[in-house]
């Protein structure tokens, strides 16, 4: 059974297409209904659904800034609008169908079954995540793992150089030259690493000790084997000396 939630301006609206899921309520339930934005938000950021019936001409908030603001987005997204010009901007942002208002029964139906095969693609990606974490959770010597632009990358500790900050994102840089942005603060990451291999050389970077070829005492600058220069903060100048 798939779970869905409605997000409309117009009572008339839920209503109406709340009555039309009705006819295939051995397929899909509606748990539950929104005509403010903001709510959904809330409710979405604390529940699991399997699709979210999202409407476009919305005052407060149009369809699509709604679903720049979800904090995460593992459902599939239908939008329901009752003009058809909303159609390429929809699937840009990744909607898995469009449904014109008055919602066509027989059209419901082909996105219900749109629905049904996100959701099977979806539990079979998460099994082959779980298998790939569980293995990787069993190797004597972990590999790294990063969550980014929707897939899993398994680094060797000695592939890193150094991580940096930038606000809410943290750039990782690798021995080949190659940058991963990752959506999470450079404390989170620093979580993921092998503390006796890295070290929070600075507020904005975190190096691994493995990789440092000179330590410039009077400028404050640690110097990679790529020969990127790092500042030391002085707070943590000490500790790092202690490193070595």
């Amino acid at each position: 059974m798939l779970t869905s939630v409605i997000v409309d301006d117009e009572p008339k609206a839920i209503q109406g297409l709340s009555w039309e899921l009705s006819n295939f309520n051995d397929q899909i339930n509606v748990i539950a209904t929104f005509n403010d934005p903001e709510k959904a938000l809330i409710y979405l950021a604390n529940n699991e659904i399997d699709c979210l019936f999202l409407d476009i001409e919305m005052p407060t908030m149009d369809g699509f800034q709604f679903l720049k603001k979800l904090k995460s987005r593992d459902f599939a997204v239908v939008i329901t609008t009752a003009y058809n010009e909303y159609a390429i901007k929809a699937l840009k942002n990744d909607a898995i169908d469009y449904l014109l208002k008055p919602i066509d029964t027989d059209d419901l139906e082909e996105t219900i079954a749109k629905v049904k095969k996100y959701n099977i693609r979806s539990l079979n990606s998460n099994k082959v995540e779980k298998v790939l974490l569980n293995f990787n959770e069993k190797l004597n010597n972990k590999k790294i793992t990063i969550n980014t632009d929707g897939k899993l990358i398994f680094l060797e500790p000695e592939e890193i150089l150094f991580i940096e900050s930038d606000g809410n994102y943290s750039s990782i840089y690798t021995t080949n030259n190659k940058k991963i942005v990752v959506t999470k603060k450079l404390k989170e990451v620093n979580t993921l690493l092998p503390e006796e291999v890295f070290f929070r050389i600075h507020n904005s970077y975190i190096i691994n000790l493995k990789k440092v070829k000179e330590f410039l005492k009077t400028d404050g600058y640690v110097v990679l084997e790529n020969n990127q220069k790092i500042p030391v903060s002085r707070q943590k100048k000490a500790e790092f000396l202690d490193k070595f």
